[in-house]
């Protein structure tokens, strides 16, 4: 009886490609959730001939977008859509949008706009408080450090 081996040689030259597991430690993103992006479209993963799922630099990244659009509010669906609209040169897409995705857009500029007011009245009212405590200078110090960034 003849054994064949099958090796899965993944080979990447710009990058390191790395599997599903490096990529959540790296973002500190779950494995599941990595996996629901998947199935959202908002990252698509390489697959070695085993089938594993392999991500390079420009996947970290990916993450790390969808990462912060969630986390500003965004739902994935729009994020994929954002996404999708940064994937492709503006002028490419402005007369392919459709009447529902621009008014799903102006909608979700709407909420932005509220969540922005929203989140800079709260950090006015936390900046106005800290400056009354007898630790002001050395807490504002460190957050004014942080929002300058």
């Amino acid at each position: 009886m003849q054994t064949t081996l099958n090796f899965d040689i993944t080979v990447k030259v710009k990058g390191v490609v790395v599997k599903i597991g490096e990529l959540a430690r790296r973002t500190g993103v779950s494995t599941r959730l990595l996996r629901y992006y998947e199935e959202q479209g908002l990252i698509t993963p390489a697959r070695t001939t085993n089938t594993y799922r392999t991500y390079d630099e420009q996947d970290v990244a990916r993450v790390e977008q969808v990462v912060g659009l969630v986390r500003a509010g965004v739902p994935t669906r729009l994020a994929k859509v954002l996404l999708d609209l940064e994937d492709t040169r503006a002028e490419e897409l402005a007369p392919s949008c459709t009447r529902q995705v621009a008014e799903m857009l102006a909608d979700e500029l709407t909420g932005l706009d509220e969540r922005i007011a929203c989140l800079t009245r709260s950090r006015r009212t936390l900046c106005d408080y800290l400056q009354r405590t007898e630790h002001a200078t050395a807490v504002l110090e460190g957050a004014t450090a942080l929002s300058a960034d």
